[in-house]
């Protein structure tokens, strides 16, 4: 698989995917017919967020960077668009990316084509502050909002449940409401640990063998995530093997193979809702060369979450997790 379409698949997986569907695989699903997250909404924190400002902050990208209103915020991710409504800050977002389809984000105009940012979008909305992950680009639109003065902050995209609390940190410093930031932090992993506590024992004291897919029917790309995809520390949270990982694949993703998925020898498959619908649900599903030769493909064990969500690694990851878990040990694995 060459560099171009292993990117083009890391953009899409880190910034959610746009319009993900909540709709569960369907009864051939792990889940049996369990929505796969709660309500596409997100919880503002009850006290409400006092801006203190200026702000001075070191943006990822080395910059440091002054922040002096956030009357008008535009977050460049769905991730970020989540943070920043969680923190109470949502009437002061005017715009969104694709990626950022829960309820109270979306009727905002949409300053994103495909997953590339439009400066001219960005810039007509005369934003105060704008958020962006490592990930935003293209990266002559990223420099055209900086060159029109807009005070720009590049946050860490995440990769696992260690980057929950830090990215949560960094957008509420950002915006001037890091108590509001302690608070969230703390709300969000309370709830983590508390779904971690209820994982039931596997069975045998064999840990369930789940295999992360990335699938975009439509496109033709069928991918197989690795140690660096992202999935790796949801997977071990939901007390689950990343089967990718562990039978070697090193990298983010691989091309779907009968080889590599022989090896991986999956118990169950965990996909986008999105791209699950994109290659006919669970019977197109076990169509891809190798799928129906595995444990997960012959048991039909597909896990769905959909797209906007599953790695986002913010507030809502104990909902995603909750999803995992109840999917993934639905039938006692």
């Amino acid at each position: 698989m060459g560099a171009a379409l292993t990117a083009f698949a890391v953009a899409l997986v880190a910034t959610g995917c746009a319009g993900d569907s909540a709709s569960p695989a369907g009864k051939d699903s792990a889940a049996k017919g369990k929505p796969a997250v709660a309500a596409d909404r997100v919880e503002p924190l009850s006290t409400a967020a006092k801006p203190r400002l200026p702000v001075t902050v070191r943006s990822e990208d080395g910059r440091r960077v002054t922040v002096g209103s956030t009357d008008r915020i535009v977050p460049l991710t769905g991730s970020l668009s989540e943070i920043v409504f969680t923190l109470g800050l949502g009437g002061n977002v005017v715009a969104r990316d694709v990626t950022a389809t829960f309820e109270q984000a979306e009727k905002l105009p949409v300053v994103t084509r495909g997953h590339d940012v439009s400066a001219e979008s960005v810039l007509s909305l005369k934003p105060t502050v704008v958020l962006a992950e490592t990930v935003s680009g293209p990266a002559e639109s990223i420099q055209q909002i900086r060159d029109a003065g807009i005070p720009l902050v590049v946050v860490k995209t995440a990769k696992g449940l260690d980057d929950v609390g830090t990215r949560i940190e960094k957008v509420a410093e950002t915006l001037g409401v890091p108590a509001s930031g302690t608070e969230l932090e703390k709300r969000t992993q309370d709830r983590i640990a508390a779904v971690q506590k209820d994982i039931p024992q596997p069975a045998e004291g064999k840990k369930p063998r789940v295999a992360f897919l990335y699938l975009r029917g439509t496109a033709s790309v069928y991918l197989l995530g690795g140690a660096d995809s992202g999935a790796s520390s949801l997977l071990e949270a939901a007390g689950a093997v990343d089967a990718g990982k562990e039978s070697g694949l090193t990298k983010d993703f691989t091309a779907i193979t009968s080889e590599a998925l022989a090896k991986a020898a999956p118990d169950a498959i965990l996909v986008m809702s999105k791209g699950l619908d994109s290659v006919g649900g669970v019977d197109g599903l076990v169509k891809i060369p190798g799928v129906a030769q595995t444990p997960a493909g012959m048991d039909r064990r597909v896990v769905s979450v959909p797209d906007g969500v599953l790695l986002n690694y913010g507030p809502r990851t104990d909902e995603v997790l909750t999803s995992l878990v109840d999917q993934l040990y639905a039938n006692g694995a």
